[in-house]
């Protein structure tokens, strides 16, 4: 599988270093493509990508391309993932996958009468800690869980990404996205009720969102998202007879089970990764094997649940973009 990269900014450079330490037999970092060749060339030179191209057209155009990621900003993803598809080249898609609901169902849908693979690119989804956390839940280890509190926050408001309406920017799409994904795989999708409140920055965009999701079996989730500044990024799911503690729910690094009486029972182990990008990887090379056009991991379903999510809190909030 040949892997292109579309765009050629930080997060690019994290997939390609990926790639580049996989040591994957059917797995192989093969192009990047940007807005200039200068650009491209120099990324092809950093990360030691055999092809650059100075035009997303021509990443699209090149025949031996299996698998094109895109790594540019949200407000570009509808674009960039059409353009893939129309050439009919199978896409993983960064979060958040695109900027709104409709633009995501129009991309799924054209994937589907391609029978092209999409798959979104939130990389927890895929995770080994993902199973083995619910595996947990499953044994009992706290009890019937009932709750669940999350958080990310990080200091990047300075970022155009995040303050650029034009962007998609806010904290919502970029970190607020983690959480809700957090609380949707351990409790579902059948959400009875969303809310949110937000503080926003001066270009109208939300820097700070508290968002509160109640699923209909009466389980609750408290969510935290801040572009202001770091957060201990803990997830944390209560149960009747104990809690789980996930450290760093954008990437895992310790899932903790501790008592009612606030004693530490165990440590679950997590294994070894290359950056924890491999895995969203792997997934995409076994369904294109397979001729599956979604990654069980994340569903075209799933994807459209969580974008409703946060179409719904930005109507609550007021946050339209320039072009809706």
């Amino acid at each position: 599988m040949k892997v292109g990269i579309l765009a050629a900014g930080g997060i690019a450079g994290t997939m390609a270093k990926t790639l580049n330490n996989l040591h994957h037999p059917e797995v192989e970092l093969y192009a990047v493509a940007s807005r200039s060749q200068e650009r491209a060339d120099a990324f092809a030179r950093e990360y030691n990508v055999p092809v650059a191209y100075g035009s997303y057209e021509a990443l699209v155009a090149d025949p031996q391309v299996d698998l094109i990621y895109i790594a540019s900003p949200h407000s570009e993803h509808y674009a960039h993932a059409k353009l893939c598809l129309e050439h009919k080249k199978a896409i993983l898609v960064e979060k958040a996958f695109t900027a709104n609901a409709a633009q995501a169902q129009e991309i799924l849908d054209l994937g589907k009468s391609q029978n092209t693979l999409v798959t979104e690119a939130i990389w927890t989804r895929y995770m080994p800690s993902r199973a083995i956390i619910s595996h947990a839940l499953k044994e009992g280890k706290i009890g019937t869980p009932y709750s669940i509190q999350a958080n990310l926050g990080y200091p990047i408001s300075h970022k155009d990404r995040i303050f650029k309406p034009e962007l998609a920017g806010g904290a919502l799409l970029d970190l607020g996205v983690y959480p809700i994904n957090f609380a949707m795989m351990f409790f579902g999708h059948e959400l009875q009720e969303v809310r949110g409140e937000c503080v926003k920055s001066d270009t109208g965009v939300d820097f700070m969102d508290n968002i509160c999701l109640i699923f209909k079996d009466g389980k609750m989730a408290s969510l935290h998202a801040t572009a202001m500044g770091p957060t201990d990024r803990n997830g944390i799911i209560y149960g009747t007879t104990g809690y789980m503690v996930v450290t760093n729910i954008n990437n895992p690094e310790k899932v903790e089970i501790f008592d009612k009486n606030h004693q530490k029972l165990e440590e679950l182990p997590l294994p070894m990764q290359v950056t924890g990008y491999e895995y969203q990887v792997l997934s995409c090379l076994q369904a294109l094997k397979k001729g599956q056009i979604e990654c069980p991991e994340m569903p075209h379903q799933h994807t459209m649940d969580v974008m409703h999510v946060m179409d719904q809190l930005r109507q609550q909030w007021q946050i339209k973009y320039p072009w809706e």
